[in-house]
């Protein structure tokens, strides 16, 4: 259980057309020569960074969240990204409940079982917080004995939000909440500074792994994404980059490495304690 082996699928997306890339991703997944156990792929991986959710979104039951369970079973992996969803939030009244939608990771492993975490922070620059509705609490799924906080784009923004818990410690501070941060993104290469430095950044507060994976080439808004996927071990070493290309990239993640980082230089040990209010508004 020393290894964690991650593909990254860092991939232009058909705008606002689900068929197209469910079989482009397919085809992808298929692909991948390497022996993996997880394959991430990019925010709404399966319509683009759409602020037009009405008809694209999609029920947990629907084609979306089935195609992954399919993929997921086919190719034993564990698959993961986010998609539009939407859920009918029941009425007191007795009237027709009310529709809302939000931007949701799911992770998919290859028995059919599933998570979700629902974006926290909401892009308003580009009016997703009118559209969507924000997530009050994290995912942090575990595989082979990793532990892995999953959140998406602008999260990344919000280092509280991603930061190592301290009151999962106990008063022993036996060790960090989790090994490995995983970011799925649309983030516009007019911004890539940030995303880079950020990705970094997240690495060495939280003294783990960090994979941010991006989409390349222009979406329906003629907006460019550079991609620049990234994965960044806990020292804030860049092990893998990719800028501008579609790529498929392997990797395995390893723990003993983690574990001596954090054992030589303990830092976690003197971090801040707090709480996160449930409240994201």
């Amino acid at each position: 259980m020393s290894t964690l082996t991650i593909t990254t699928i860092q991939s232009n997306l058909h705008w606002e057309d689900k068929p197209s890339n469910l079989n482009m991703f397919e085809r992808k997944i298929r692909s991948i020569q390497e022996e993996t156990e997880i394959v991430v792929l990019p925010e709404m991986f399966s319509t683009g960074f759409s602020m037009n959710p009405e008809p694209l979104a999609e029920t947990m039951e629907g084609e979306t969240l089935n195609w992954m369970k399919r993929v997921a079973a086919d190719n034993g992996i564990i698959l993961t990204g986010s998609v539009i969803i939407k859920e009918v939030i029941p009425s007191l009244s007795g009237e027709a409940g009310k529709e809302v939608y939000f931007n949701r990771l799911i992770w998919m492993l290859p028995n059919g079982q599933f998570g979700y975490y629902d974006k926290r922070h909401r892009f308003a620059f580009a009016g997703e917080d009118d559209k969507y509705t924000a997530g009050t609490k994290r995912l942090i799924a575990s595989a082979k004995g990793w532990k892995i906080n999953l959140l998406v784009c602008y999260d990344l923004r919000f280092p509280v939000w991603s930061r190592q818990s301290t009151s999962s410690f106990g008063e022993d501070r036996k060790g960090p909440e989790y090994d490995v941060l995983i970011y799925v993104a649309n983030w516009p290469e007019r911004r890539s500074i940030a995303w880079k430095t950020l990705l970094v950044a997240r690495a060495i507060e939280n003294q783990c792994y960090v994979v941010g994976v991006n989409r390349v080439n222009n979406d329906g808004l003629n907006i460019y994404h550079s991609g620049d996927s990234m994965i960044v071990d806990p020292l804030g070493e860049i092990l893998y980059h990719c800028s501008d290309d579609e790529d498929i990239f392997t990797i395995s993640l390893d723990k003993t490495h983690l574990q001596n980082v954090r054992e030589k230089f303990p830092f976690w040990k003197d971090a801040d304690r707090f709480t996160i209010l449930n409240d994201p508004e």
